[in-house]
């Protein structure tokens, strides 16, 4: 400490030789003093544990032995300047530990960061302006994601229930293998109690299902109303009517490796139906989950804008502006206070 404020008088005093030139650096003496907040400098006061100090002033005087070496009636030079500089302090257990670098103040953070880190995160930027609301939005965040990721288990869920409820009563036994079908293939199991053949008849080409009760047969019964002129009246098969409702039915016909059958099994239907419901339901619930967490991200950055602009304006306006928050020392905390740089 002692070399630390000598090596800094020193280069002080060769600075200010110039200005009084009757002052050697070899006649003067340093004397450190500490300004204190609301009390007086100097060793009037000892500091506490947890004070902080901003400022060190340095007085450049004559020394004891010149003022004894002068002769009598002669004048001693007063003292020639009263440099003071400014650096971090810290009190802990009633000494002061000075630090020779400047203080690092903390520099103002771009306008755009609050904002963008709530549309990252909500509730980030609130965090970083300094409002306890940023724990509500943090709260929903994780309540929305929890609950998305709830919900979807559960469509899920349900959704391998209702598929293994159509290979083990509907699709059991009519083909060799089962494929899993999309989601349209399990909607048109709800409606229909069977999905028909798909090709009536091994000889003479492809011949449709006729009943219209099944899936496949109310295909056809749509093909021959969309391109024949009488549905009961069949055109020749050689005619581009025929034609284009056989094409119209092999494209949207239930194949013979996805055929199923609902006979006799109307309470595993009925089941069915309701699995696939609490299917859709929770998957219904996760987009709404999307919807409150993107509306989440929405607000918090909406509301970190709103704030930041706030403050510019009236820092514009008159230079103060007017905030609540919890208030913290501004200095250096001592080790172990718990506190943190502002």
């Amino acid at each position: 400490m002692r070399q630390a404020a000598g090596a800094v008088a020193i280069a002080l005093a060769c600075v200010t030789v110039p200005v009084a030139a009757q002052v050697t650096p070899a006649q003067v003496s340093v004397r450190p003093t500490v300004s204190l907040e609301g009390g007086r400098a100097g060793g009037d006061r000892v500091p506490t544990r947890g004070e902080a100090r901003d400022s060190v002033s340095f007085l450049l005087a004559p020394t004891p032995l010149d003022i004894a070496d002068s002769a009598p009636g002669a004048d001693v030079p007063g003292p020639a300047v009263v440099l003071s500089a400014v650096f971090p302090a810290r009190v802990t257990a009633g000494r002061t530990a000075w630090s020779p670098q400047a203080p690092a103040r903390r520099e103002a953070r771009p306008p755009w960061l609050g904002p963008l880190a709530s549309a990252i995160l909500p509730g980030a930027g609130q965090g970083l302006l300094g409002q306890d609301r940023a724990l509500a939005y943090l709260a929903v965040e994780g309540y929305g994601w929890l609950r998305y990721a709830s919900d979807v288990r559960e469509g899920q869920r349900q959704r391998r229930e209702y598929r293994r409820l159509a290979a083990r009563v509907a699709r059991a036994y009519l083909s060799d293998v089962s494929p899993t079908g999309d989601f349209e293939y399990y909607e048109r199991m709800e409606h229909y109690i069977e999905s028909g053949v798909f090709d009536s008849s091994p000889v003479d080409g492809l011949q449709p299902e006729p009943n219209p009760e099944s899936f496949n047969g109310f295909i056809w019964l749509r093909a021959r109303t969309t391109f024949w002129e009488d549905p009961a009246t069949p055109p020749p098969q050689s005619s581009e009517q025929y034609t284009a409702a056989l094409e119209y039915y092999a494209d949207r016909a239930i194949q013979p490796e996805y055929r199923w059958s609902w006979r006799n099994a109307q309470l595993e239907q009925d089941l069915f139906r309701r699995t696939i419901g609490r299917s859709n339901d929770a998957f219904r619930r996760s987009i709404q989950d999307l919807g409150v967490i993107i509306a989440n991200h929405a607000l918090s950055t909406v509301d970190a804008y709103v704030t930041v602009r706030i403050r510019t304006a009236r820092q514009s306006d008159s230079g103060i502006g007017l905030e609540a928050s919890i208030p913290w020392s501004p200095g250096f905390p001592s080790r172990g206070s718990g506190a943190r740089e502002p």
